[in-house]
């Protein structure tokens, strides 16, 4: 049990270190775009400002919300995690 429980905190340690560059690819795009601040960013684009201040930051995202942001930027997915995630 032990054996168990500490392989899934290093999977989700393994996870958390994908979400945090997630967020920070999608910062990066963000500032590139001429977003200063997450919150006009999100608003322009009809996202809720605080979930999408949590995406930055490294909260889990779902797989469709994170199409629709890689959209957002015009990128293709493989565009998308070209940077960032080496």
């Amino acid at each position: 049990m032990a054996k168990l429980q500490k392989k899934l905190t290093k999977e989700n340690k393994d996870i958390d270190v994908y979400y945090k560059k997630l967020g920070n690819r999608l910062k990066q795009l963000r500032i590139k775009k001429g977003y200063t601040n997450y919150e006009y960013f999100a608003y322009e684009h009809n996202i809720g400002r605080a979930q999408y201040g949590k995406y930055e930051t490294g909260s889990n995202i779902q797989f469709d919300t994170l199409i629709k942001l890689i959209k957002f930027h015009n990128m293709s997915v493989k565009d998308f995690f070209a940077e960032g995630f080496d």
